[in-house]
C-alpha cells in the first residue's frame, strides 16, 4: 500500500489588509491594489479572500460577515498554543519571515505565512491528532481543511461526509493527574535579612550589577516572613519599591527562603493577569530546571479561567447538528492537546483566539456558572483545575491574583480547607478595588438569572451546558429523603428568580414573580430621579425614599428568597452530616466532592441570598454605616443592561483585613505606588494604609520606602499643555496627532471617555497612517486589550488609544512606549459610591489622593529601564498644582502651548519633522 504524498496546495485566492483609510488588494494574479474601505467590504462580499484575522475586519468595514479564509485559524491550528501577534507582521515574525515593509508587503506576507504554515505542518513526522481533528472540521466546512489534509498526505479527498464528534475528543489523550498524601503544616521559622540578601545575590548571578536599593528591599521584606507572636496580629510589611528596584527578585528572595526552610508554600497575588505571568517568567531564576520548576512554582487562578474538558465534550457532542461551530471547537481541541495549564484567560492560550471564533465556543467553554460535578465527571482525572490545585498543595510558591485570595478567604479555606500562613500582595495599590470588589453584594437582574441557572439548570429551548443543582448532588443524597427533600424545595423556590425574556417584560411593565416586580419598582425610582434619562451611561440612584409600593415588594422578595434559603441551608447540613456519618467508608474523591458542594452551597447559597436579604430589609430602614447602597440601571451603548440594588463597604480594607490578613502570619504588601504624593511623609504613608486595610490592623505595619534609581529628571519630560481646549475633539485630535508625530510614534493615548478615543481615532487614523506610524484603538480595532498591548509592545512605532484603565494593563520597556498624551485630568467618577467615601475619607484630599496615584501610576509606564525615556504630556489647562505631587522630585512640570509641547518632543526624542497637514489655527488659538 503506497502512502500519499504530502502535498502543499495553497488557496487560489486573493489577499486583503485593511489600512485605516484604504485597503491593499492582492490579486490571484498577482497584482497589488489601493482600494478604498467601500470597495473593499464590496469585493470581500463577492467570495472568499486571504486575510489575517477576519472579525476585526468586519467590524471595522461594519460588516455583518464575509467567506474569510483567515491564516490566524491556520496558525492556531499548526501551532497550538503557540504565540503570534494576530497581524501580518506577527505572523512574519512568528515564522521567520521577512517582515513586511508597508501594507502591500502584508498582503504578500499572509500567501508566505500560509504556505509556511502548511510546509511546516507537512514536514512534522509525528502528529496524530491533527488528522482526525482537520477531517472533522473539513466536514463541518472550515476552509483550511483539505490544504491541511493534503499537507498531512490525505491523498484524493472525497466530497465532505457526515460529522463525526470523535475525531476532536482530546480528551482521551490527556494524561491523568496522581493524588499524594496531604502535606503536613509548614514551619515557622523565621527568614533573617542576611539569608534574604544571600538568596537575592545567587538569583542575580556573580555577574550582575550591584544593587543596593533591591537588597535593602529584600532585608525590609523578610520581617513578613517570621512568626508572629499573637494570635490576629500578623506581620505585615507596607513596601513601596520605585520602579527599577527590582521588587519581584526582591520579595522572592526571602519567600524561596521561608518556603524551603518551613516546607510550605508562600502566595504571591497580583491583580492584573500580566504581572502573574511576569512573576512566573521571573521564577525561573530561582528554578532553572523546567522539570523543578513544574513542581515548586505554579499559577493558580480561579475555576472561571480554564477549560472545562467536560463543556469541551458536550459542546463536540453537538456538532452533527451545528456544524457551523467546528473550526472553533477543533481548534480549541488542539489548544487543549498541548496546553501546558488549561489557562484560556493567559499563559498559552491566544488572546486573539477568542476574539477570531466567538467566545461562546472558547472561554466560554470554561466553568463560568459553579457548574462543576467535580469526582462525578468522567474528565475529573484528568481536570486542568484539579491539577493546578493539587500542584499548589505542595508548590513553594504560587502566583495567584487578588481575587481569587481574598474569595478563597471568606469561604475559609483553598479548596483543601486550609488557608495560606505568608502572602505577598503585588500591585498592593490594587488591594482596595480587589476587596471592593470580592466583598461588594448585587441584587441585580443578571446576578438573580445566574442563581436561577445554577439552581434549576438550562430551561426551555436553552439546553446543554447549564447544569443544575440537582444534577450535581442528587448521586450524592440519593439515600437521604431528607436532602432530596430540601433539594426538591430549593428547586421550586427558585422559580421565582427572573427567567428568560426578563428584560422585555420589566421594560413593558409585565413582570413575573416577586423578583421581576421588585426590579421594575427599581428601575421606575431610577428613571424618575435621574437628571438624564435619554444618557448613553449608567444612571443610578439613591435608595431612599423609595417610590410607592417598592417597599412591599422588596418584603415580598426577602419572603420569596427566604423560601430558597431555608432548604439550600438544610441540604448543605444534610451533606455535612453525611461526612460526619460514613466517615469509615467515604472513598477520598467522595468526600472532595461533598466538601466542594458544601462551599458552593455556602457561597452561591448562604452567603448571596443572606447579602441580598440584608439589603432589602435595610429599605426600610437606614443603610448601616459601614455599606452604601444604590440603585443602578447598567446601560452600553444607551441600552439598557441589568438592573438592581447595589451594596458595597464604605472601606472594603476592613472586610479583607479581617478575612485574609489577620488571619495569616505574615503579609507583604508591595507596590511602585502605594503612597500618595502629598511631599507630607505622614499623610502619604497614612493613605497606604488607607488603601491596603492595614488601618484596620491591632499592630501597625513595618514601612520600607526605596527609591528608584532612575534619573528622572534626565530621563523624562512632563508638559500641561494650556492652549488646548478639552472640550473641543478637534483641537484634542490635532494635538494628539502631533505629538504622536513629534515622538515617531512609540505613543499611548489615554482617555477618560470611549467616546473621545473613537471621535480621536476617526480624525487622526489616516494622517498617522501616512506617516508610516501602525495606529491601534480600543473598542474601535475589534481585539482584544491583551493583544492590542502585545502588538504595541512588538512594533516600536505604534500608536495605542485606549481608556484611563489601559495603564494597570500596559508594562512596555523599551523603545515602544516613549511617550504617554492624556486628555483630561482623571478625576474620578463623580457617582454614589465616590461621593460615600468622599465624605469618610477625607473631602478633597480623597479626590486628589485618587487622581494623584492614576498619574503616578500612567507616568510609572514611560521608564522601565536605565536606559528608557519618555514624555508625558497632560491635554487640561485646568490641571491644579496641588496634583503635581505624582511626579517623582526633581522632574520639571511645563506648562506651554501645544506647539512648544510639540517641539520639545521632537527635540527630545531627535527626530525630524514629519510632512504633515498643518495644525489650522482654528483648531488650536494661539
Amino acid at each position: 500500500m503506497t502512502v500519499p504524498e504530502r502535498q502543499i496546495r495553497l488557496p487560489d485566492l486573493p489577499s486583503l489588509v485593511l489600512a485605516p483609510r484604504v485597503a491593499v488588494w492582492l490579486g490571484v494574479d498577482g497584482d497589488l491594489e489601493e482600494i478604498s474601505h467601500d470597495e473593499a467590504a464590496l469585493r470581500l462580499r463577492a467570495g472568499p479572500c486571504l486575510v489575517a484575522h477576519a472579525r476585526a475586519i468586519v467590524r471595522r468595514l461594519r460588516l455583518d460577515g464575509f467567506a474569510a479564509v483567515d491564516v490566524l485559524e491556520l496558525f492556531a491550528f499548526v501551532r497550538p498554543a503557540a504565540f503570534c501577534l494576530p497581524t501580518p507582521r506577527g505572523l512574519a515574525e512568528a515564522l521567520h519571515l521577512a517582515p513586511p515593509k508597508d501594507h502591500e508587503d502584508e498582503a504578500l506576507v499572509l500567501r508566505d505565512a500560509a504556505a509556511a504554515l502548511l510546509a511546516e505542518l507537512a514536514g512534522r513526522e509525528r502528529d496524530p491528532s491533527a488528522r482526525p481533528i482537520a477531517e472533522t472540521m473539513r466536514n463541518c466546512g472550515w476552509a483550511w481543511g483539505e490544504a491541511v489534509l493534503h499537507a498531512l498526505g490525505a491523498g484524493d479527498l472525497p466530497p465532505p461526509g457526515p460529522v463525526r464528534p470523535s475525531g476532536l475528543q482530546v480528551w482521551r489523550r490527556l494524561e491523568e493527574w496522581s493524588e499524594h498524601a496531604p502535606e503536613p503544616p509548614a514551619g515557622n521559622r523565621p527568614v533573617l535579612e542576611d539569608e534574604a540578601r544571600a538568596r537575592l545575590k545567587d538569583l542575580l548571578g556573580g555577574g550582575a550589577e550591584a544593587r543596593p536599593s533591591q537588597a535593602d528591599y529584600a532585608s525590609a521584606a523578610a520581617f513578613a516572613f517570621t512568626p508572629r507572636d499573637e494570635e490576629r496580629r500578623p506581620n505585615v510589611v507596607l513596601a513601596e519599591a520605585g520602579t527599577g528596584v527590582g521588587k519581584t527578585l526582591g520579595y522572592i528572595a526571602p519567600a524561596s527562603v521561608w518556603a524551603e526552610k518551613n516546607e510550605g508554600a508562600v502566595w504571591v497575588s497580583t491583580y492584573t493577569r500580566n504581572l502573574q505571568h511576569q512573576i512566573d517568567s521571573e521564577l525561573d531564576r530561582l528554578y532553572p530546571d523546567p522539570v523543578r520548576k513544574a513542581l515548586k512554582a505554579v499559577v493558580r487562578k480561579g475555576r472561571e479561567n480554564y477549560l472545562c474538558l467536560l463543556n469541551l465534550e458536550e459542546a463536540v457532542n453537538t456538532l452533527p447538528t451545528m456544524p457551523q461551530y467546528g473550526t472553533a471547537l477543533g481548534l480549541m481541541a488542539r489548544w487543549a492537546e498541548a496546553t501546558r495549564d488549561g489557562d484560556v484567560q493567559g499563559g498559552d492560550f491566544p488572546a486573539w483566539l477568542a476574539d477570531l471564533l466567538g467566545r461562546g465556543r472558547t472561554v466560554g467553554l470554561a466553568d463560568r456558572r459553579g457548574e462543576c460535578i467535580y469526582s462525578a465527571c468522567p474528565h475529573y482525572s484528568k481536570c486542568y483545575i484539579e491539577k493546578s490545585i493539587r500542584r499548589a498543595r505542595r508548590a513553594e510558591i504560587v502566583v495567584a491574583n487578588h481575587a481569587l485570595v481574598m474569595i478563597q478567604a471568606a469561604l475559609g479555606g483553598t479548596d483543601d480547607g486550609a488557608l495560606p500562613t505568608r502572602y505577598v500582595f503585588d500591585e498592593g495599590h490594587h488591594v482596595f478595588d480587589a476587596a471592593d470588589s470580592a466583598f461588594s453584594a448585587h441584587l441585580t437582574a443578571i446576578e438573580t438569572v445566574e442563581l436561577r441557572r445554577w439552581l434549576i439548570g438550562a430551561e426551555g429551548r436553552r439546553s446543554g451546558r447549564a447544569r443544575g443543582l440537582k444534577k450535581r448532588v442528587e448521586d450524592l443524597i440519593a439515600d437521604d429523603e431528607d436532602a432530596l427533600e430540601a433539594l426538591e424545595a430549593a428547586l421550586q423556590a427558585a422559580r421565582v428568580l427572573p427567567g428568560e425574556g426578563w428584560m422585555a417584560r420589566i421594560a413593558e411593565g409585565e413582570s413575573r414573580g416577586e423578583t421581576e416586580r421588585f426590579l421594575t419598582l427599581v428601575r421606575t425610582q431610577v428613571y424618575a430621579r435621574t437628571d438624564h434619562p435619554d444618557s448613553p451611561y449608567s444612571m443610578q440612584t439613591g435608595t431612599h425614599p423609595p417610590v410607592d409600593g417598592l417597599l412591599e415588594a422588596a418584603e415580598a422578595l426577602d419572603a420569596a428568597l427566604a423560601r430558597i434559603l431555608t432548604p439550600i441551608k438544610q441540604l448543605k447540613k444534610r451533606l455535612e452530616d453525611r461526612l460526619d456519618e460514613d466517615a469509615d467508608e467515604l472513598e477520598s474523591a467522595i468526600r472532595l466532592r461533598i466538601e466542594a458542594v458544601a462551599r458552593s452551597l455556602q457561597r452561591r447559597g448562604e452567603m448571596t441570598l443572606g447579602a441580598w436579604r440584608d439589603m432589602l430589609k435595610a429599605l426600610a430602614h437606614e443603610t448601616p454605616e459601614a455599606f452604601v447602597d444604590w440603585f443602578e440601571i447598567e446601560r452600553s451603548d444607551g441600552r439598557d443592561m441589568d438592573i438592581g440594588l447595589h451594596r458595597h463597604w464604605i472601606d472594603p480594607g476592613r472586610p479583607f483585613a479581617e478575612t485574609v490578613v489577620k488571619q495569616a502570619q505574615g503579609v507583604l504588601m508591595t507596590s511602585a505606588t502605594l503612597r500618595d504624593g502629598t511631599g507630607e511623609e505622614h499623610r502619604d504613608w497614612q493613605a497606604a494604609e488607607e488603601r491596603t486595610g492595614a488601618i484596620w490592623l491591632e499592630a501597625p505595619p513595618v514601612r520600607a520606602a526605596v527609591v528608584s534609581p532612575f534619573d528622572y529628571p534626565a530621563q523624562t519630560r512632563v508638559f500641561i499643555v494650556n492652549d488646548v481646549r478639552k472640550d473641543d475633539m478637534a483641537q484634542v485630535a490635532a494635538a494628539y496627532r502631533e505629538l504622536f508625530l513629534a515622538s515617531g510614534g512609540g505613543a499611548l493615548g489615554l482617555f477618560t471617555a470611549i467616546q473621545r478615543l473613537r471621535e480621536v481615532h476617526r480624525r487622526i487614523g489616516g494622517e498617522i497612517d501616512e506617516a508610516d506610524l501602525p495606529l491601534y484603538a480600543q473598542h474601535v480595532d475589534g481585539l482584544d486589550l491583551t493583544t492590542l498591548i502585545d502588538i504595541f509592545r512588538a512594533e516600536e512605532n505604534a500608536c495605542l488609544l485606549g481608556t484611563d484603565a489601559v495603564r494597570d494593563g500596559v508594562d512596555v520597556p523599551g523603545n515602544s512606549l516613549r511617550l504617554i498624551v492624556f486628555d483630561r485630568v482623571p478625576w474620578p467618577r463623580p457617582d454614589i459610591l465616590y461621593k460615600a467615601r468622599r465624605s469618610a475619607f477625607g473631602g478633597g484630599a480623597y479626590t486628589d489622593m485618587l487622581t494623584r496615584l492614576k498619574l503616578k501610576q500612567a507616568f510609572g509606564r514611560l521608564v522601565r529601564r536605565a536606559d528608557d525615556r519618555g514624555v508625558f504630556v497632560l491635554l487640561d489647562p485646568m490641571m491644579p498644582s496641588r496634583l503635581l505631587g505624582a511626579f517623582p522630585e526633581g522632574v520639571e512640570v511645563r506648562r506651554c502651548g501645544l506647539a512648544e509641547a510639540v517641539a520639545e518632543t521632537r527635540g527630545f526624542f531627535g527626530t525630524a519633522p514629519v510632512p504633515a497637514e498643518p495644525i489650522d489655527a482654528d483648531e488650536v488659538p494661539f
